[in-house]
């Protein structure tokens, strides 16, 4: 009998349970974890490898904080050889903050902590389709837009720049449109 619904032989039967018309009458509670779309499931995943970025880099930190001028000073070399000038102004920049991290490596490693923390909460919460995590989404992003844009336009010009920009932009339509979709704004 392949069409037939399988049973729990232990529960009592009643006459309602082979009742065709009350089954279909029976309400239906939508899956939670099927609502939220996939490019919502993609930011997730996106907040999800940023916490763990940061969590590397907070492992980093701790394991090398006391030899990380030797370090860095060869890290830099190896990327210099390997990869010439590309992304060296954001290369400067990660060693000054690691250079920094180093003299107050504990605060450091709280703060990493506690954006990993903001990052899977929000991925697990967009993941969810929890309303709080699309307003966390757009609210979190939408606010360096205005930062990002002046600093790429009082600054010498950079790709890498443009690009996070550009992908904080397409992050909060994507959960701006999600937002209006399911009627939240």
């Amino acid at each position: 009998m392949p069409n037939s619904t399988r049973r729990d032989d232990r529960l009592p039967s009643s006459s309602k349970d082979n009742d065709p018309d009350l089954i279909s009458q029976q309400p239906t509670r939508p899956n939670r974890s099927s609502t939220s779309s996939e490019s919502i499931k993609a930011v997730a995943i996106y907040e999800v490898v940023k916490g763990i970025g940061a969590l590397l880099g907070a492992v980093a930190l701790w394991s090398w904080h006391n030899d990380l001028e030797r370090w860095l000073t060869t890290a830099t070399a190896s990327w210099q050889q390997t990869f010439g000038q590309l992304l060296a102004p954001q290369v400067a920049s990660a060693v000054s903050i690691a250079q920094q991290a180093s003299q107050n490596w504990p605060i450091f490693l709280l703060l990493i902590f506690a954006y990993a923390s903001l990052r899977f909460l929000e991925a697990y919460g967009l993941w969810q389709d929890q309303t709080w995590a699309y307003w966390f989404g757009v609210l979190g992003y939408g606010i360096f837009i205005p930062i990002e844009l002046y600093y790429l336009f009082a600054s010498p010009f950079d790709w890498f720049k443009l690009a996070i920009l550009l992908l904080n932009i397409i992050i909060v339509i994507v959960v701006y449109r999600n937002m209006k979709r399911k009627g939240l704004i």
